[in-house]
């Protein structure tokens, strides 16, 4: 199980890059920090947004690792620019094998406002509390019991531009099921995976748009697992949003490059 960790920590920045401010087409630029498993990590993040589509993009030296979530089609490509190939994931049926893992009949979520702001951008950004519990099983129905929490103060900013597109964005996504987890840490982690759906449907329902996210994931459990669980979780992540440009973004951004290979994946 330890070989989840780096992707998971790499799809929490990932994750929470895609928290910034959004418009109809919108390229959004920031940094993102993290710790884990003994791993740290310091990346710049673009993330690009059109309709129903999204594109991350986090850049580590001269590597840049990319995941494009078409929510209408119901896929996920995830690639990089070392290899000609991109894995291609059906997001509806991965949903599926990952709900197996998770009761979400167990799962409790709290965002409170904690009454504090600060400008961040240039704009006055509200302080929320945010925690979320979530119970699920290694190894599928009758494995091994665990909880999974996301905890972290957000800023959101309410009545900015690319409010109502963002939040239809994650509403739509939520209806559909989508999970925003890169797949291959996802199946090591499926709680953690259905926790950040949930931080996205709440972060939707303040009617604001977070500015600026810290987020910690921890696990627990029972006997002899118990500490092992609480060496996987420990990861922890910020990220800062440095600038946004508006603007028509071209459709060939939200697919893999021309001459890719497609690799399908299950």
């Amino acid at each position: 199980m330890k070989r989840f960790a780096p992707v998971a920590l790499l799809a929490l920045l990932a994750l929470l890059a895609l928290v910034a401010p959004s418009y109809a087409d919108v390229t959004v630029k920031g940094s993102s920090s993290g710790k884990g498993m003994g791993m740290n990590s310091n990346m710049a993040t673009v993330t690009y947004i059109k309709g129903n589509k999204m594109r991350s993009d986090t850049i580590t030296g001269d590597t840049t690792r990319t995941m494009i979530f078409d929510v209408d089609n119901q896929k996920l490509y995830s690639f990089d620019n070392k290899k000609k190939e991109a894995d291609v994931w059906n997001m509806q049926e991965f949903a599926k094998e990952i709900g197996q893992n998770v009761d979400t009949t167990g799962m409790k979520a709290s965002v409170k406002a904690n009454g504090q702001t600060k400008q961040i951008a240039g704009k006055t950004a509200n302080g929320y509390d945010m925690e979320i519990e979530v119970p699920a099983n290694i190894g599928g129905p009758g494995g091994m019991k665990m909880t999974v929490s996301l905890v972290g103060p957000m800023w959101i900013v309410k009545g900015a531009p690319g409010t109502q597109e963002y939040i239809n964005f994650y509403k739509g996504a939520a209806e559909k099921g989508w999970i925003f987890s890169d797949p291959r840490g996802a199946k090591g982690s499926p709680g953690q995976a259905k926790a950040m759906a949930e931080m996205h449907r709440q972060l939707a329902a303040t009617g604001g748009i977070p500015y600026e996210t810290e987020m910690s994931v921890k696990m627990g459990g029972e006997g002899r697992m118990a500490g092992m669980l609480s060496k996987m979780g420990g990861i922890s992540a910020i990220t800062t949003v440095e600038s946004i440009e508006v603007g028509a973004l071209a459709a060939d951004l939200f697919a893999p490059p021309a001459g890719y290979k497609l690799k399908e994946q299950k």
